[in-house]
């Protein structure tokens, strides 16, 4: 009986040990807990092209109204709605008939009045030999002078109303100022115009190249000349630009810039940019909304990084995790720019040599002790082998 008691004894001490190694591994466990393998990028400087993106409008590179300059019946059109017409091209036909007979009226005009002259030429022509002898008084002389002069201006009257006759005459058809692509007319054949009405009979517009619109805010355009001034950014070295229409798609010609409105609109606060595009496939058309990307400059130490690796806190600002003083993760509040590539350009916060945590933000918590590993690497172990 007692050989029972002091095994069961010897038992129940050994559990007892036994409990109490375990307690104790538990508690180093916990004292000591297991660093988290997260994958990180280091942040570097690098100069970066800058770019802006503004609204816009396209815009006909040229624009011409055709107007009548002479009144009367249209008896024929000659173009199609909608097509292209060249420049010169008899666009309406005018009833002329008039116009011919003014034309033959002035002639006749100039006829008679080069008669005249040959009369009132040869009697000065007389008169002056006659005036030498004494043989008419002065005062018949200067008659027969002055009359000799008078026809001389009636005949350049007569050329000039013979000249105005076929101007006119030549009016009668009206022809395109400008080559492009003409809208819908106005008039049909039968009706009549006037000469420099105020209603069109057509519009037309050159599209190849088109001109594009840009909106830039006057607030927006100090921001960028103030980093300019305090070397932030470098100007750029060139005045490309890009467009993106209206359905999203990038367009696949480059335009440039050719200048700046030098005043800012009252009503809307911004400054008009110009930008030409070649259009030969007539993609873009006046009046279409379009989206313009241009250079604002180089940041010559720009920090980009991973959308996903920056998040927000409950303040709404921006936070970017980095491993910090003893392999810990360490918070920083950081200021975002704009988007390039998916990256954000980072202007306050992170520094050149930072490690920068990209995966496994969800298991880790400010303070927490971690393992970088370059993400390049975490991302070829991932790869399925084969």
């Amino acid at each position: 009986m007692r050989q029972i008691v002091k095994i069961a004894s010897l038992v129940s001490v050994a559990l007892w040990i036994t409990g109490c190694g375990q307690d104790e591994n538990q508690g180093h466990s916990a004292a000591a807990p297991r660093s988290m393998e997260v994958g990180v990028v280091q942040v570097v400087e690098q100069p970066q092209a800058i770019q802006v993106e503004l609204p816009g409008r396209s815009k006909a590179y040229l624009e011409a109204e055709v107007r009548p300059q002479v009144s009367g019946i249209i008896t024929e059109r000659g173009f199609v709605e909608g097509g292209e017409v060249t420049e010169g091209q008899s666009l309406y036909q005018i009833d002329s008939s008039t116009y011919k007979a003014a034309l033959v009226s002035a002639e006749a005009d100039l006829a008679r009045a080069n008669a005249s002259l040959v009369s009132a030429k040869a009697k000065a022509a007389r008169y002056k030999a006659l005036i030498k002898t004494d043989a008419i008084s002065q005062q018949d002389f200067d008659e027969a002078d002055a009359l000799y002069k008078e026809a001389l201006a009636n005949v350049t009257v007569a050329k000039a109303a013979i000249n105005t006759a076929k101007i006119n005459l030549e009016y009668t058809q009206v022809k395109a100022p400008i080559s492009g692509r003409i809208g819908k007319s106005s008039v049909t054949a039968g009706a009549l115009v006037t000469a420099n009405q105020s209603a069109a009979l057509a519009t037309i517009q050159q599209l190849d190249p088109i001109n594009v619109d840009i909106a830039q805010s006057s607030a927006q355009l100090l921001r960028l000349k103030a980093k300019l001034k305090q070397g932030q950014l470098q100007a750029a070295d060139n005045a490309d630009v890009r467009l993106i229409l209206e359905d999203g798609t990038a367009y696949e010609h480059m335009g440039s810039l050719r200048f700046a409105e030098v005043s800012v609109d009252e009503n809307t606060g911004s400054v008009t940019l110009r930008a030409e595009f070649p259009n030969p496939d007539g993609v873009l058309l006046p009046g279409m909304y379009v989206r313009a990307v241009l250079n604002a400059g180089t940041d010559p130490k720009a920090i980009l990084v991973p959308q996903k690796a920056v998040t927000r806190n409950t303040k709404g600002q921006a936070v970017a995790m980095v491993i910090g003083a003893e392999s810990k993760v360490e918070p920083r509040v950081v200021t975002t720019a704009e988007v390039i590539d998916h990256q954000w350009r980072i202007t306050s916060g992170l520094k050149a040599g930072d490690q920068l945590i990209v995966e496994g933000l969800q298991k880790i918590r400010p303070g927490a002790p971690v393992v970088g590993k370059p993400l390049s690497e975490m991302q070829s172990d991932k790869q399925p082998q084969k």
